[in-house]
C-alpha cells in the first residue's frame, strides 16, 4: 500500500522528536558526564564496554543540535507558527543583551561553549542550556498533539475553495436549465463536506453517502436535530437528481439544495 503524505509527515515528525532526545543526551553527556555514564550503564545493564562504545559514537552537542534545530524550526514555523518566536528565542542571543546572566543565556551560547563566571562562582554555562532545550522539545511535542487538527484545518481551507468553484458551476448549470446536473454537482459537494466532518470525528470510513453519514454525525453529537433534518432534506433532493424517474427535481428544489449546501459548509465543521 502506498504511503500517504499524512503518514509520511507523521513519521518525519516522530523521527524529529526521537532525534531531540539524542541531542539532549549529547548535551547531558557534556555537562554531567558522570551522571550520564551512570544512566547509560543502567540502560545496557552494567556493560561498561558497551556503555563506553555508545558514548564514543555520540556526536558533539553542537553538531547534533544544529542538525536537529535546522529541521525543527521549519516544522514549528509551518505547523505551530504562534510558538515559532518562542522556539527561536530559546536559541538566539537577545540582540539587546548587555551582559550574560542566567536569564539571558541561550543555546547559541552553549553551542559555542560560552560561560560566565564571577568571584561567587559560575553564573551561566552550557549546563544552563538543558532547561532551554527541554522547552524547545516540549514545543515540538506540542506540534504532534495538534498535528491532526492542524492538517484538518488546512485541508478544510483548500477544500472550501474547491467547493466554492463547484457550487458556482452548479449555479450556472441551473441557470442554463440543467437542473438535474446542477443538483448532482451540489450533492457531491455536500457529501464531500460531510465525509470531511466524519473523518474529523473518526467515524467509520464505510460511511459513503449523505444519509448514513448524517445519522452517524447526529449519533456522535457532531450535529443537532435541526441540522440533521436539514441535511436529510437536502439528501432527498440529491437522490432525485441522481436517479432519473417520474419525480424529477424542480429548479426550486435544486436551488434549495445548492444554497442549503452552502449553509452546511459555513455552519457545520
Amino acid at each position: 500500500m502506498t504511503e500517504t503524505n499524512l503518514e509520511k509527515y507523521r513519521k518525519d515528525l516522530d523521527a524529529l522528536i526521537d532525534e531531540a532526545q539524542t541531542v539532549r543526551d549529547s548535551l547531558y553527556n557534556e555537562v554531567q558526564p558522570e551522571d550520564f555514564m551512570e544512566w547509560v550503564l543502567e540502560e545496557v545493564k552494567g556493560d561498561e564496554e558497551l556503555a563506553e562504545k555508545h558514548i564514543l559514537q555520540m556526536k558533539s552537542f553542537r553538531v547534533a543540535y544544529h542538525h536537529w534545530y535546522s529541521e525543527a524550526v521549519v516544522v514549528i514555523k509551518q505547523l505551530l507558527p504562534d510558538r515559532h518566536a518562542d522556539f527561536v528565542r530559546l536559541y538566539e542571543r537577545p540582540k539587546t543583551r548587555k551582559e550574560i546572566t542566567l536569564d539571558t543565556y541561550r543555546i547559541e551560547d552553549a553551542c559555542q561553549g560560552i560561560r560566565r563566571t564571577t568571584a561567587n562562582g559560575t553564573v551561566a554555562s552550557k549546563k544552563s542550556a538543558l532547561s532551554l532545550l527541554d522547552q524547545q522539545i516540549a514545543i515540538l511535542e506540542s506540534v504532534k498533539r495538534r498535528f491532526d487538527s492542524s492538517l484538518f484545518d488546512i485541508r478544510q481551507l483548500v477544500q472550501a475553495d474547491l467547493f466554492d468553484s463547484e457550487l458556482d458551476t452548479a449555479r450556472a448549470l441551473l441557470k442554463a436549465g440543467f437542473s438535474r446536473a446542477a443538483g448532482a454537482i451540489a450533492g457531491v459537494v455536500l457529501e464531500g463536506h460531510l465525509k470531511e466532518i466524519a473523518a474529523k470525528y473518526q467515524l467509520s470510513k464505510a460511511l459513503k453517502t449523505i444519509n448514513p453519514i448524517n445519522h452517524a454525525l447526529k449519533a456522535a453529537g457532531a450535529i443537532d436535530q435541526a441540522q440533521s433534518r436539514h441535511i436529510e432534506f437536502l439528501g432527498d433532493i440529491r437522490n432525485k437528481c441522481g436517479h432519473k424517474g417520474s419525480d424529477d427535481p424542480t429548479a426550486t428544489e435544486v436551488q434549495d439544495l445548492i444554497e442549503g449546501t452552502v449553509k452546511v459548509i459555513k455552519t457545520i465543521f
